[in-house]
């Protein structure tokens, strides 16, 4: 089946689309976070994409269409995120679904970790998704409605060398997701997250190909023996959105290609 058709399937079954829903997507500039905004745009939501560098907003929101807009914002900064998320409702009404896709990574030695480098990958993936959800879990639990995902890592269910700073902050992002799902969900807020195995983005291939012995070690524990596409990760975070979840909540899903039990 094309990916048209999937697109054409999702906005006309109600139990798999997000029509007259908004969704607050950070990084959703680029990389997954764009493939992201996609499949929820075709699947019938208005999108809101954050991110630091304007000319890669707005380029992405010039893909998207007028179901998508973006509001330039660098989501470190703790302090401003109560504004950030009272001018997005304010501005494009009630978010409906949260997507904590923004986060770096840094690939050193634990030995060689400094201090301050822990704290700025942590300070990203782990204090700012905390912080945004908090904000938009106010409002979703007043409205008793709503759907946040977060989005972690193969690193968080196995280890991996070399990222101990983004290892620790997104196997924290897991349990956030089961404390914030045993609080939200008498109010019927679910939290979700979704683990992406290696998935075929420019970073990925570079750094990939920059070391071949990680690359072979990737592929002989992935028993699909193939690379994710970024679009696999959009089409789960709509499911995971939609009323076709309405029973899901605290789980992570691996979309992995079997990566997570490969041997």
């Amino acid at each position: 089946m094309s990916p048209e058709s999937n697109v054409e399937n999702n906005t006309t079954n109600p139990a798999f689309s997000l029509q007259g829903k908004l969704a607050l997507i950070t990084g959703g500039g680029s990389g997954i976070g764009f493939y992201i905004a996609q499949a929820m745009v075709a699947s019938g939501a208005r999108v809101v994409i954050t991110g630091r560098r304007e000319d890669v907003l707005q380029e992405s929101v010039s893909k998207l269409g007028p179901a998508a807009a973006y509001v330039q914002n660098d989501i470190t900064d703790l302090q401003g995120i109560p504004n950030l998320v009272d001018h997005i409702e304010s501005t494009h009404g009630p978010v409906d679904i949260l997507v904590n896709n923004a986060g770096i990574n840094m690939k050193k030695y634990a030995l060689e970790v400094t201090d301050e480098d822990f704290d700025r990958v942590v300070q990203t993936n782990l204090h700012a998704v905390f912080s945004l959800t908090r904000e938009c879990g106010k409002k979703m639990v007043a409205r008793k409605s709503g759907s946040i995902l977060m989005i972690t890592s193969m690193a968080a269910l196995y280890g991996i060398d070399r990222v101990v700073a983004y290892t620790a902050s997104k196997s924290a992002i897991g349990g956030m997701v089961k404390a914030l799902t045993t609080e939200f969900s008498p109010y019927n807020v679910r939290v979700n997250a979704i683990a992406p195995g290696f998935i075929e983005t420019p970073m990925m291939l570079t750094a990939m190909n920059g070391d071949i012995s990680r690359r072979d070690k990737a592929m002989d524990r992935t028993p699909m023996q193939r690379w994710g596409k970024p679009e696999d990760i959009g089409w789960a975070s709509v499911f995971l959105s939609s009323p076709a979840a309405q029973f899901i909540t605290g789980v992570t899903l691996p979309v992995d290609g079997g990566n997570s039990i490969g041997f």
